[in-house]
């Protein structure tokens, strides 16, 4: 148990390590939904649109 607190303590430097792990996973999270959700605004303007415009 004690080399599994050493390494979570990161040499005293875990504040600045899992920070950036914790931001590192943040932006890939976001790089993964963030065009999903555009995709589908964009997919609801265009069927919104295709409704207007129908004869």
């Amino acid at each position: 148990m004690k080399n599994l607190q050493d390494f979570l303590a990161m040499g005293g430097y875990a504040a600045y390590v899992w920070s950036a792990y914790g931001l590192g996973l943040v932006v890939l999270v976001w790089n993964v939904v963030a065009p999903q959700r555009r995709e589908r605004q964009l997919r609801a303007a265009l069927a919104a649109r295709a409704t207007r415009h129908r004869p």
